[in-house]
């Protein structure tokens, strides 16, 4: 199959419209009429990540982050590991592709995938896209009872496999139930996620002052860090799995090994 082929199909689950203005979601990397064999699912592309797609001769690599939010001022590949990675991508004929905010707000995407590792309930959509309004990037669902603060946050540690989480509140004692959660960097959207009822809400990434005004507000936050979406890695593979099979692609489809989130707890 052709790489576009791929593309497509992913682009009915998941549309370009549904991506938030300026994100560089899509194709990133390579060629779309390359043949596909091998299919590597990953959150990051990184150095390690592009040295294991060669070792195991991956020829399509399908992220979550976009691998060039920055244009390159060059491609000197001695200067940068960043700018050899782009090498190593071209050398060995790897088309990658990103599908960021779109996965975001697709309906069974990124954030219902969080809701359910959270096993919340009555899930709902909160915080509509301008340029697709049917669709929304958070969601807010129930946990099955109510506990305390600290209790969900131990919650949070133990469903996202994480070994640290930061905690915005003023008694760890509160009740909570009702969960607003947003994958990444979702600081910026507290007061729309309180604006949901929510007892507690959980992104990755919040500023410092954006904390003191989540303080004021009254509204907990948890914060496990941006690397949860590291949940898209089985649950793309699973999608493309399937598509294999129904579509009759033949592509072998591998989930990324490395730990690509940049910050160690000690």
């Amino acid at each position: 199959m052709q790489a576009q082929q791929l593309i497509d199909q992913f682009e009915t689950f998941a549309p370009l419209r549904y991506r938030e203005e300026g994100d560089p979601t899509g194709f990133q990397i390579g060629d779309r009429k390359a043949t596909v064999h091998r299919v590597l699912t990953t959150l990051d592309v990184r150095p390690e990540v592009v040295d294991e797609a060669i070792e195991n001769h991956v020829d399509f690599i399908f992220a979550h982050h976009p691998v060039m939010f920055r244009p390159a001022k060059n491609l000197d590949f001695a200067a940068d590991p960043q700018l050899a990675m782009y090498g190593k991508l071209v050398a060995n004929h790897i088309t990658v592709y990103a599908a960021h905010t779109n996965l975001d707000n697709a309906p069974g995407g990124m954030n219902d995938w969080l809701a359910e590792t959270l096993n919340l309930e009555n899930v709902t959509s909160w915080l509509p896209n301008p340029s697709a309004p049917e669709v929304s990037m958070g969601r807010v669902g129930l946990l099955p009872e109510a506990v305390s603060l600290q209790e969900f946050a131990d919650y949070c540690k133990s469903h996202f496999d994480i070994a640290g989480l930061r905690v915005i509140a003023h008694d760890l004692n509160q009740s909570v139930q009702k969960v607003a959660i947003l994958g990444g960097d979702g600081g910026k959207f507290f007061k729309a996620a309180q604006a949901t009822g929510a007892d507690v809400y959980v992104t990755g990434d919040v500023y410092y002052h954006t904390g003191h005004d989540m303080l004021a507000a009254g509204l907990p936050v948890v914060d496990p860090g941006h690397h949860i979406e590291a949940v898209c890695i089985p649950k793309l593979a699973q999608l493309l799995q399937q598509w294999s099979i129904k579509f009759g692609w033949h592509i072998d489809v591998l989930e990324s090994k490395p730990n690509t989130d940049p910050f160690t707890f000690v």
